[in-house]
């Protein structure tokens, strides 16, 4: 659990005062001597006070003048590096606390001003305004128009890069098709039965040879052979061998 900030100022209650001293001068020795122990550094207190008639030294008397010594032996410049003392400390204080008004009083007046340039939007007039608002006023302006500026160069700026990612991605994606469009294999074309094209000469001298194994294959057979006056003689379908050469009853 934190411990809440001290407020420092001086203790008006005498009692008060005292106990704080007490408590104080006990953790700022306690401090000191976990400083020299863990640090392994040369270090003394020496503590005056009102309610004490001598000072108050750790971790004594001897060991305290050998620190006073040593320091002492340093340069001056090295003495005073970061050497304060109350008057020092309390015009520090000063100086910060004047920069922290200055700081929020220039806050403060921007935001005065900003409320009435607003005001002046809404049809608000500022014949109030002495010439000091004024210029306040007109540099409050300057700064918002600075700002709308900067904002409008900066949407200028995303919308061009944003146009120019996109045109870079269709042309890497139209490559991309081109690049796979060029390993594609071609289908396979239809193969279409080799066609043996015969002449006329060899279409009839097949034919011929053909006939002519039929004829003589079937004249064993069937008897058929080949009168004078190159007249055919025809089986006798009277025949009850030949019964069977029209199975269909439609024929005698």
């Amino acid at each position: 659990m934190t411990r809440k900030k001290v407020k420092l100022a001086f203790i008006t209650n005498d009692s008060a005062r005292k106990a704080t001293f007490k408590k104080r001068k006990k953790g700022l020795m306690k401090k000191v001597s976990e400083l020299s122990t863990l640090c392994g550094i040369d270090a003394c207190a020496i503590i005056y006070s009102p309610y004490d008639t001598s000072p108050e030294v750790w971790p004594n008397t001897m060991g305290a003048q050998r620190v006073l010594a040593e320091f002492k032996r340093m340069p001056e410049m090295e003495q005073s590096k970061k050497m304060v003392n109350q008057e020092s400390f309390i015009r520090q204080r000063i100086a910060k606390a004047s920069e922290q008004l200055k700081k929020q009083s220039k806050e403060n007046r921007e935001k005065e001003m900003t409320e009435v340039m607003y005001q002046g939007l809404t049809g608000k007039g500022l014949q109030n305004l002495n010439l000091g608002d004024l210029n306040d006023l007109g540099w409050v302006i300057d700064q918002n128009l600075k700002e709308v500026y900067k904002r409008i160069e900066a949407v200028k700026k995303g919308a061009s890069t944003s146009s120019s990612s996109s045109v870079a991605a269709a042309a890497a994606a139209a490559a991309a098709a081109a690049a796979a469009a060029s390993q594609a294999v071609a289908p396979p074309m239809e193969q279409k039965p080799a066609v043996v094209e015969l002449g006329l000469d060899s279409m009839q001298r097949t034919q011929t040879e053909w006939f002519t194994d039929w004829m003589n294959s079937n004249a064993s057979d069937q008897h058929i052979g080949y009168g004078h006056a190159d007249e055919m003689i025809l089986p006798n379908f009277n025949d009850n061998h030949n019964a069977n050469v029209w199975p269909n009853n439609f024929y005698p």
